[in-house]
This record gives structure tokens, sequence and C-alpha cells, in this order.
């Protein structure tokens, strides 16, 4: 843990943040839930809503980081009836497609939901230029974000933008089986699906960074627990130079902006190739898969942390005294020398007790 100093005493959050990923003195580690900025479940949704009574989450708990958002489409979702085929009534009826086209079709449990991808089966180029892609490519939807982050930053907090993904979103649309075979397969035509989905990632970064937001967004869950899902010359072809050109896009508008890189699972192998294209911040040191002790030792001078909160065993399940204890062991391996942001690995699942939540921060307010 950094020492406190007389010019660290009155931090604002912003500072904090900034000061932490520089690996400069601050009076203590930044935290938050990860659904800070990545938005909240509806189980937690509610819980936080009813605890926290008239005040939010962000206030009732002095988190470091909030997040900023573009302007909702106008384009309708009748433009996918089409593409949803004999489902597509009930799946625009139910208002359950996203502006990308995918119908997140509601599950019965909790949170979850089912993927219906609008490009499985048969794709060739033209289907892919036919398809009614989204507007992020446009300015207006982003009018409004340099004044939300310049009032966020006016009440000192850093700010945080999502940027979206690749992979991930590449694979919502044509399947998760069919874009695997693609890469094999049909290698151009799953590099046409990458470029679409890449283009509007790289374009949302660039505006996000030049509107001043802190931090950018993004991620692949591109691992599992035991390892990547994807061969690592697979992800260098497909994936790598695309995240590196959103960085660079990040980059150029706004130096001073920090790239957050997110992947569940075990992604010990691809941390020197981030670091080489210049992601800052890696999200989330799953601890079921990895070490984040050794993770810091091996990269804490050249890439920050973020996470490293067990939300499959002790946020859930452990004591509030077994999340005390271990929030206070990653400040202490994590949070030494700067260049750590405390946080639960990943969204809290509805198993989450309240108590459990306030001793994470308890144990977050504790002095060094």
């Amino acid at each position: 843990m950094p020492k406190t100093d007389e010019q660290t005493v009155f931090m604002t959050s912003r500072d904090r943040v900034l000061s932490a990923l520089r690996r400069q003195p601050i009076d203590r580690v930044p935290r938050l839930l990860y659904e800070e900025v990545i938005g909240y479940t509806p189980p937690i949704d509610r819980l936080l809503r009813t605890r926290c009574e008239s005040r939010s989450p962000l206030e009732t708990f002095a988190m470091d980081i909030t997040r900023v958002t573009f302007a909702p489409t106008a384009l309708p979702r009748s433009r996918f009836a089409d593409w949803l085929g004999a489902a597509a009534p009930e799946a625009l009826g139910r208002g359950e497609v996203d502006e990308w086209g995918v119908w997140r079709r509601g599950g019965d449990f909790h949170h979850f939901v089912q993927i219906e991808s609008p490009l499985c089966g048969t794709l060739d180029a033209q289907r892919l230029d036919d398809y009614p892609w989204p507007d992020l490519d446009q300015p207006h939807r982003f009018s409004d974000v340099p004044r939300q982050a310049a009032n966020l930053h006016a009440r000192g907090l850093a700010v945080a933008a999502y940027a979206g993904s690749v992979f991930e979103r590449a694979w919502s649309l044509r399947g998760f089986t069919e874009l695997m075979m693609d890469l094999v397969t049909t290698p151009d035509l799953a590099h046409c699906l990458l470029d679409r989905t890449a283009a509007y990632q790289r374009c949302a970064a660039a505006e996000f960074a030049r509107a001043g937001a802190d931090i950018i967004i993004t991620g692949d869950d591109v691992a599992g627990q035991q390892g990547l899902l994807l061969r690592r010359e697979t992800w260098r072809e497909f994936l790598k130079p695309r995240l590196a050109a959103t960085i660079a896009a990040v980059k150029r508008v706004n130096p001073d902006a920090f790239v957050f890189y997110h992947s569940d699972g075990d992604v010990t192998a691809l941390i020197p190739e981030l670091i080489e294209i210049g992601v800052d911040i890696l999200n989330p040191i799953q601890p079921e898969c990895m070490d984040p002790a050794a993770v810091k030792r091996a990269f804490g001078d050249r890439l920050a942390l973020w996470g490293a909160v067990s939300v499959q065993r002790t946020m859930p399940f452990g004591t509030p005294e077994q999340v005390r204890a271990e929030v206070r062991e990653r400040i202490r391996t994590l949070g030494a020398g700067g260049g750590f942001i405390l946080s639960p690995a990943h969204v809290l699942s509805p198993e989450v007790p309240w108590e459990n939540i306030v001793a994470f921060f308890d144990a977050a307010n504790e002095p060094p």
C-alpha cells in the first residue's frame, strides 16, 4: 500500500484513481463494485435500491469510478424482422432484441438469457453487407458524453466508458459454434464479421476518449478457467490486431486515457502481448484460476490490475469476516506500489448477501 503524505490526504476520487494507475502516492486504494461501470444485475440492483434508500450505491459506499454512456439509438428494432425469421413477432413483441438484432431471450433464472443469433446459418459477404447494422458510428450518439464526463469530473469522480467487444459481439450475432468454425473453415468470412464489430468498438472507444473519459473499457472473454478458448496463433491473427487498433485510436485522441481490457478465465498466456499493444489495465484477475499476487509480481510494473476479489466463492458464500480477509490480502499484495483498483472480479450474483457487500467496503476503508 503506498504511503500517505500531506499531498494525498484530501484527494478526490479522480485524483486517487489516476494516481494509483500512474503508481504515484495515494491515500487509499481506489474501490468500486464492478457493476458501477458495466451495469448492475437486476437482483443486486433491487438489493442496493432497498438498502441504500435515498442514496445511490456510488454515494453510499464512496466508490471512486462511475461511467458515462452514449445515447440510445432511434433506429427501429422492426428492421430486424426479416433476420429473426418466424420468431420475429415474439422477439420484437417481448422487447428483447438489442440494437444489434440479437434476441436476448429471457430465461426463468434471475438475469440469465438465451442468445438467439440473427446471422446463424448460411452466411456470405453479401449477407453481411445487407445486414441492418447499428448506428454507433454516428456522432449524435456521443454528443452528450462530454457534458456527462465534465459533470462527473466536477464531482471529483473518475470516469469510465464501455466501448464494447469484438469477439463476443461477433459470436452473439453469428452464434458461438458457427463463429468458431468460421475461424477455421472460412477465415475470410470471419475477418469480414470481426472487421464490422471491431470498427464499432474502435469508433466508440475514440469518441469516449475524445469526450474526456479517463478509462476506456474493452474486452472479450477469450479464456475459461482451464486456459484460452482459442489457440494463441488464432488470437494473434483475428483479435490482437483489432484490439491494437482500438488502443491506438484511443491514444491518438487522448494520450492520457487508460485502456482497460476484460477477459474472464486464465489469460496469463496473453499478458505479455496485451502489454505490448498498450493495454494499461487488466481485469478481472479471476482468483479461481489466476494467482493475483503472482500476476502482480510478474507484470505489476507495466500493467495495472482491477478486480481480484472472488465472486464465485467469497462474495456469495463466504462470511463477512472471510470477505474482509480477502479484501485486506488483495490490498496488501496488489496495492503495494500502486497500480491496483479494488473490486469484485465481476458482477455480483443474486446469492451475495448485503452483509458481504458492507464487509467489502468496511475492509477497504481500514487504514493501511
